[in-house]
């Protein structure tokens, strides 16, 4: 698993009890995860399919240093799956993890097109 970006827990991605909050998680998380969809097939024109059960392990903290892993799990015809994992950057305490988020390669009325790629470009 490759670790591309990190974010510094500040006072507004806080829940009510003080800790990271899953929506603002969550919203990385699909980011990432498009900008290293995007690099692996080298194209923008892609859509988020699915997303696994997201598995909350630990709660992130104001201040905690966070950093979102990616890795790749299945090349399909006009998809591609990949695996998250979001940890804190010092003490690597896992905060979340989704095995498969899936994204799809459209055309331009939003239909999937095969994307032609077998292995990551990146």
């Amino acid at each position: 698993m490759q670790f591309y970006s990190r974010k510094i827990i500040k006072p507004q991605d806080l829940n009510n009890n003080g800790t990271l909050f899953g929506g603002a998680v969550l919203s990385w998380i699909d980011e990432e995860a498009a900008i290293f969809v995007a690099c692996q097939l080298g194209k923008q024109n892609i859509v988020t399919k699915y997303m696994s059960e997201i598995n909350f392990v630990h709660s992130g903290e104001l201040g905690d240093v966070i950093e979102i892993g990616m890795e790749t799990v299945k090349f399909g015809t006009t998809s591609i799956t990949v695996r998250c994992e979001v940890r804190t950057k010092f003490s690597e305490k896992t905060i979340i993890t989704i095995e498969k988020i899936v994204f799809v390669h459209v055309d331009e009325y939003g239909r999937p097109k095969a994307h032609g790629i077998t292995e990551p470009l990146e």
